[in-house]
């Protein structure tokens, strides 16, 4: 009786990760790997891929941040519910002592592990933060979630591709080497300034040794991460969208191919948010209009990579200091990046 007790609990335990494999996906197949397939294609014939989210011309703030919180939550809804399932199963169903081995690490073999799981993500910086919150509530380690989250939208392969064929494969193969710097840089970084207590003092949404079903435990973990996310999200955007006027200026020549305009693009896009990809339909229409190459890559840096909503989605997850270290450094990548084009 005794062998067969063990045999089944050793057998559930194997059922877990596999289904959190197959929901994973299943769901990145439905919402992003085949669509990008295809975009791929549209980016090659046509050197585009649609139209710049920040093209309304809406100029009362009520009726800027209603069409833009339109047309930002239909890209990124399906992405958006992919996060949240993601951000509660991983609390559930992955061994705690496996993500102990891997993202739990404090050194770099965590900030490693978190780069590379975040490759086949291929999310925005909004959608990968549940998921993010959920590896650090399982006792990821700061490391491995910033590069977790980070990666994302940085090194999406995808974004990657679009970008060439829309805006050059220069533009692309910087974002790549930049990106991969930023990526374990700022996750080694943080997690190095970041004192032991805070990095440690972790507060799980799920007791593991919960002996409710299944079902019940993830239901319990959906519902925390929704209301610890989700509703500070929509308010953050509604409130950026409101502001987009003031944070990109579309006047033709305005953002010059100076150091003033590589930092304010650098700190805007740090504020902003956008769904995946989005970043490079602003970039194309914004040097059309006369933006400096300068500028255009401090953008392409920080646009995507983190945002006012992205960060308050991972407060109750990663300390205070952290989050605020996180979004400096990456502004200050853009900047720098920004800083070196003006010198070609």
């Amino acid at each position: 009786m005794s062998h067969f007790s063990s045999s089944r609990t050793s057998s559930f335990a194997v059922w877990k990760p596999l289904l959190f494999v197959a929901v994973a996906v299943i769901g990145l197949w439905w919402v992003k790997w085949q669509p990008y397939y295809f975009k791929a294609f549209l980016a090659a014939d046509t050197h585009s891929i649609g139209k710049s989210i920040l093209a309304s011309e809406a100029a009362d703030p009520l009726q800027a941040a209603w069409a833009y919180a339109q047309i930002y939550f239909l890209a990124v809804w399906k992405a958006a519910v992919l996060g949240v399932i993601l951000g509660s199963l991983v609390q559930v169903l992955i061994p705690v002592n496996w993500l102990q081995r891997t993202l739990g690490q404090p050194r770099f073999a965590g900030t490693l592990f978190g780069t590379l799981f975040s490759l086949p993500g291929m999310m925005c910086t909004c959608c990968a933060a549940p998921v993010a919150a959920g590896m650090r509530k399982s006792s990821a380690s700061v490391g491995g979630t910033l590069a977790f989250w980070l990666g994302n939208p940085l090194l999406n392969p995808a974004t990657l591709i679009f970008m060439g064929f829309v805006l050059g494969w220069q533009f692309a193969a910087v974002r790549l080497l930049a990106g991969l710097a930023m990526v374990i840089g700022i996750a080694l970084i943080v997690q190095k300034l970041t004192p032991v207590e805070a990095a440690t003092n972790v507060v799980p949404l799920v007791n593991r040794a919960d002996d409710r079903p299944f079902l019940r435990r993830w239901i319990c973990a959906l519902w925390t991460l929704f209301w610890n996310t989700i509703p500070l999200y929509i308010l953050a955007v509604l409130l950026l969208g409101a502001a987009r006027v003031w944070l990109f200026p579309h006047a033709e020549g305005a953002v010059s191919n100076t150091l003033f305009w590589v930092i304010a693009m650098a700190i805007a896009g740090c504020l902003f948010v956008i769904p995946t990809a989005a970043e490079i339909p602003i970039v194309q229409t914004m040097m059309l209009a006369g933006m400096g190459t300068a500028p255009a890559l401090a953008l392409l840096m920080t646009l995507p990579a983190v945002s006012v909503p992205s960060l308050i989605m991972l407060h109750g997850a990663l300390p205070s200091r952290s989050l605020w270290l996180t979004g400096g450094l990456v502004a200050l990548s853009g900047a720098v990046v920004g800083a070196i084009a003006l010198l070609f």
